[in-house]
């Protein structure tokens, strides 16, 4: 089985040792440490590989959000937190999941699924391939070939180096950054809402302050740095 190293990052004792507990129930998850603070966490990440980061954000001294922005190499990274108001910002440093405490094990045991899916695709990424045709696009998946209706796509989702294509069967995975897929012709319908986001107008169910509903009832982030954008390209008229 691939080990996964994580460390896990918490001030608060009974917090952590949860994280740990549950943690210790995946045999996938290789535990380098648990820290009280990021400072101490910072000193491991630079002596050893990281693959997940499991950190709170309100912590005395350096935040988990500045710790993220120091370790942006590491691939996987889930905000555990009491402060649900640090959603949206969270997801502008690549941020896989945001778990807002209370610590459930169900809850944990779905990030758990989001890592593995996210580990196993960026494992896989170079066997991707992408092809345009007319309002489709052929996407080779190691040793088969799907097509996908360019109308279908709900949205596009940026992980690192690649990006998820998500229609409402499957998701997609091809070898390009979201920036570079959305200069490509196919894809200029598509309107960027977050740094890790792009959606189809047709899709926008309901616009609110910090999210957007889509048909499927899936809510995704809106950006800061997006919301004028949102404003004047997703008006929904009726």
């Amino acid at each position: 089985m691939k080990k996964w190293n994580c460390i896990i990052v918490d001030d608060q004792d009974v917090d952590r040792l949860t994280v740990v507990s549950f943690a210790k129930r995946f045999d996938q998850l290789n535990i380098i440490g648990a820290y009280a603070s990021a400072d101490e966490a910072i000193e491991v990440l630079s002596k050893t590989k990281v693959d997940i980061l499991f950190l709170d954000i309100d912590m005395p001294g350096s935040s988990g959000v500045a710790l993220r922005k120091k370790a942006m190499d590491v691939p996987v990274c889930i905000f555990i937190t009491g402060h649900a108001e640090y959603a949206v910002e969270s997801f502008e440093l690549e941020t896989l999941d945001f778990i807002v405490k209370p610590l459930r094990f169900e809850r944990f045991q779905r990030a758990m699924q989001r890592i593995e899916q996210f580990l196993e695709i960026k494992e896989k990424a170079n066997l991707f391939e992408l092809s345009f045709g007319e309002n489709v696009i052929f996407i080779k998946e190691g040793s088969e070939k799907s097509k996908v209706n360019l109308f279908d796509i709900l949205y596009l989702e940026a992980l690192k180096d690649y990006t998820l294509l998500v229609t409402p069967q499957k998701k997609h995975c091809v070898w390009s950054n979201l920036g570079s897929l959305l200069k490509q012709d196919p894809f200029q319908a598509f309107v960027r809402i977050h740094r890790s986001f792009a959606i189809q107008k047709p899709f926008v169910k309901k616009i609110m302050a910090q999210e957007v509903m889509l048909s499927n009832n899936t809510l995704l982030p809106v950006g800061r740095s997006y919301k004028e954008v949102v404003r004047q390209e997703l008006v929904i008229s009726g």
